[in-house]
């Protein structure tokens, strides 16, 4: 996909989000785009930089790791890169060097280890925590039953903070379902606040290509795109 291709794409996407956070009152500027780049070549990602994409996000550990290796090598300056996937945590030591926002923590071992990471590196990393809000056995994430336990931990461990909450939201047609799973998770980062306002939950990363303008309405701050960027997957 070309830079131009890119850049197209890329802006219909952002009139997207202006226009349904504008349709339910809220300043587009608080939402940030993140353009998801799993299984796209290391050029879509060059292309995308050049296009003025400026976060990415990348689902596995390696693939990331080796898209930031030959950005290095070819001198072109790191975009902001933000891991979504389902994170191990024997590869956590791989990219606490380069990411600004982890999105899928879901235990206290899995946050424990990233900061021992990040430690080592004199860093403090932002975490959200990952609420499975559907219920579904195929998606990673704390149960909404268990984040007040878990958080209540996770806020007090060393060198990462804590900055909000992610879901996966069911891939349905049916709006309602996805709908009620953002609400779900909007209700659940209220709840945090007042709970620990400490610590000050600002982020709700949901809402993919499918479904973002759901997403902006009920409240997500972040939103993942990747096919409406960089078309579909090989």
């Amino acid at each position: 996909m070309t830079i131009n291709e890119i850049k197209s794409n890329f802006e219909k996407v952002k009139q997207r989000v202006i226009k349904a956070a504008l349709s339910c009152g809220r300043n587009p500027d608080e939402i940030k785009i993140v353009a998801v780049s799993k299984s796209h070549p290391v050029d879509i990602v060059a292309n995308g930089i050049s296009a003025g994409i400026k976060v990415f996000g990348e689902n596995y550990v390696q693939e990331m790791k080796e898209k930031i290796e030959q950005l290095e090598s070819r001198q072109i300056a790191q975009p902001e890169w933000h891991y979504i996937g389902h994170l191990q945590t024997n590869k956590v030591k791989y990219i606490v060097p380069y990411v600004s926002l982890i999105h899928s923590v879901d235990s206290v071992h899995l946050a424990e280890e990233i900061s021992k990471h990040a430690k080592k590196l004199n860093k403090t990393i932002d975490i959200l925590l990952q609420i499975n809000t559907s219920g579904e056995d195929s998606k990673s994430g704390c149960a909404p039953e268990e984040t007040c336990d878990i958080f209540r931990v996770v806020k007090e461990i060393e060198n990462i903070n804590v900055v909000g909450l992610m879901t996966i939201g069911s891939f349905s047609d049916n709006e309602f379902i996805y709908r009620n799973e953002f609400r779900l998770l909007k209700s659940m980062k209220e709840q945090m606040n007042i709970k620990y306002p400490e610590v000050n939950v600002k982020h709700l990363s949901m809402g993919m290509s499918h479904d973002f303008e759901a997403a902006i309405e009920e409240g997500a701050t972040i939103v993942r795109i990747g096919t409406a960027i960089f078309g579909e997957r090989n």
